[in-house]
């Protein structure tokens, strides 16, 4: 993974003449930068307000995220046990929101997680395989297309979220 996928924007000349990895790691950067974003300027309690009847909130998808990087590039790479690296057991629990959880603490483990994700990729190849999942061997690019969906996916949450969280502000504000 190139240092200049992480500068680049998808829709750039120097994006498109990108190996296959430096294009998704684009993607993925972008996706990163909009869940690092996603609690910018909400109180603690808009962070965690739950809109949905699921456990789906700001700060648990923003605490998910967190699981996503983790697993996908620390559990993938090294095949330990999620209960050895400090791991919920599934996707699930990672939504759970303890009461020590913040805004700061939740984005300082995200951006820990995605420096440690970045430093693991450091010059791979897409047909690089990684051993550690679950699953069996896997190639870079598979995991690379297999996070960018995930981080896209609850992009969208987010966007959404976020909107109403907004929207309930600035109509309680009226």
């Amino acid at each position: 993974m190139s240092e200049a996928a992480q500068v680049t924007t998808p829709d750039s000349a120097e994006h498109f003449a990108q190996e296959p990895v430096g294009q998704l790691v684009t993607f993925i950067e972008q996706h990163r930068a909009m869940i690092a974003s996603a609690l910018d300027g909400l109180t603690e309690d808009e962070a965690r307000l739950k809109l949905v009847p699921s456990k789906t909130t700001l700060l648990g998808l923003a605490k998910h995220a967190v699981f996503v990087e983790r697993v996908w590039f620390e559990e993938a790479f090294d095949g330990l046990p999620r209960s050895e690296s400090g791991l919920v057991a599934g996707p699930d629990e990672s939504f759970d929101l303890a009461p020590e959880d913040s805004i700061d603490s939740i984005r300082a483990e995200f951006e820990a997680a995605v420096a440690r994700s970045r430093a693991r990729c450091r010059g791979m190849g897409a047909d690089d395989v990684v051993t550690g999942n679950r699953r069996g061997p896997l190639p870079l690019r598979w995991i690379l297309m297999h996070v960018l969906r995930e981080h896209a996916q609850h992009c969208g949450h987010i966007d959404v979220l976020r909107e109403i969280i907004i929207a309930r502000r600035t109509a309680g504000a009226a």
